[in-house]
Order: C-alpha cells, then structure tokens, then sequence
C-alpha cells in the first residue's frame, strides 16, 4: 500500500464491519486515523474537539480528590485521555462493546494506545455499557454496584440516531433514571451528540436530574464549507 493510505485493520463484528485506517494529510504532514463502520465513518482524529470538551465539561463541576469516572465508548481514545488529564481523578473505568477497538490500543495500532494503556488508573474493559446502564449491578464485574462521580458517554450518534435499536432505551426517562443511580449524590453525567439540540431528550434529563444545560460544540469541517457543531449534554444528580 501506500504510505498516504493504509488500511491497518478490517473486521466483521456483530454491529457490521469495522475497519481502521490510516491517511495522510497533505496539508499538515500528519497522520489522521479514522475508524468506519461499514460505509459509514464513526470518528476521526481530525475532529477531535467536542470528544475533548465532553470529559472537561463532564468534570468541569466536580471537586475534591480520587474522583472515579467512566467512560462509555472508547473510540480513538480522546475523551478518555482528556479525563486522565485531570490530576483529581483516581480511576477511569473505559468500556467498549468491540474487542477489536480496545486490541487496537493495546497493539498500539492508535497514537493514544500507549499512554492510556500506561496509565495505572485507566482501565479498558470489553461490555456493553448499556447493559450495565440499564442493570443494578452496573459496569464493574469486579465491584457490582460500583458508583461513579462522572459517566461520560460517547457511543451512539445522537439520542434518536442510535447505532443499536437496543440503544434507544437508555435516552428515556427510564433509562436515565436507572444510569443515575450509579453516580454518586452530585454526580455528572455527560453524552456527546452529533446532532442539534434536542427539546425531547433535553426535557427527560430534566426529569431525572437535578440540574441539566446542553453545550454547543463548534469546530472547522475541513470536509465542508464553514463550521459545523456537536451537542454535550452535561446534567447532575441531585445531593
């Protein structure tokens, strides 16, 4: 292959197949690493912005020391490195439903693998973060029932264009309400959204949190004209 392209790895998963590359940017010199499902493109490293706002915004509120965090989709690895950014936090637990995904860092395949593999309070796990969402027992086989001062989730689309028709529960008043349970008192939690503000779901994170404020992420999209934006939904439990 060329060293402008290179395909580093192609899988079938049970979500479709699931392929890693790796271009060359002609303008900057660097590399950019994209992941695709299928035709569709899940993440770039060229658009990395609003990945990094949802974990600072997801712990911009929170205070004190050892705080554990979790992290629902790990992807190319940018929300998890910006939570292990902050000196306050003592654990982050990262949960991602692809083995292939979590193999990528761990071979480092991906330019982040090395320092969140390195890192003694970061964890890759393989599961279904949804399933854990939606359980009593939560994400943590090794402490059921664990609860958490942050869960920042970066997984689905948006609320309404989910990747998985078993998704969708979780965005419903229901479904926030058994996630909420395992925070903390005064815990946040945070979901990064490609689409536009969304009135119904911004509506039932209301009704289940004490406080709720959606962000408005803009950066440059090199693919079209002028700028584009993501939405960080950022809401706490009440103490």
């Amino acid at each position: 292959m060329s060293a402008l392209f290179e395909e580093l790895d192609y899988c079938p998963t049970p979500m479709g197949v699931l392929s890693l590359r790796r271009r060359r940017d002609l303008v900057s010199g660097g590399d950019i690493y994209e992941i695709k499902l299928d035709d569709e493109f899940l993440m770039s490293s060229l658009f990395t912005a609003s990945e990094i706002a949802l974990a600072r915004l997801g712990l911009a509120s929170l205070s004190g020391t050892s705080l554990d965090v979790i992290v629902g989709g790990l992807g190319l690895g940018y929300t998890a490195r910006a939570v292990l950014e902050h000196a306050q936090v003592g654990s982050l637990l990262v949960v991602d439903t692809l083995a292939e995904v979590i193999e990528w860092h761990q071979r480092g395949l991906l330019p982040l693998g090395a320092e969140l593999t390195a890192d003694p309070r970061c964890r890759l796990v393989l599961g279904d973060f949804f399933g854990g969402a939606a359980s009593e027992t939560g994400f943590d086989a090794d402490q059921p029932g664990r609860r958490y001062h942050a869960i920042l989730v970066d997984i689905d689309h948006s609320p309404k264009n989910v990747l998985h028709p078993s998704h969708a529960a979780l965005y419903t008043v229901d479904g926030l309400t058994r996630l909420a349970a395992h925070l903390h008192p005064g815990g946040v939690f945070a979901l990064w959204s490609n689409d536009p503000l969304d009135d119904e779901f911004q509506q039932a994170l209301g009704e289940v949190f004490a406080t709720s404020e959606a962000h408005i992420i803009a950066f440059d999209n090199m693919r079209q004209d002028g700028e584009v934006t993501n939405t960080v939904y950022v809401a706490t439990r009440g103490r």
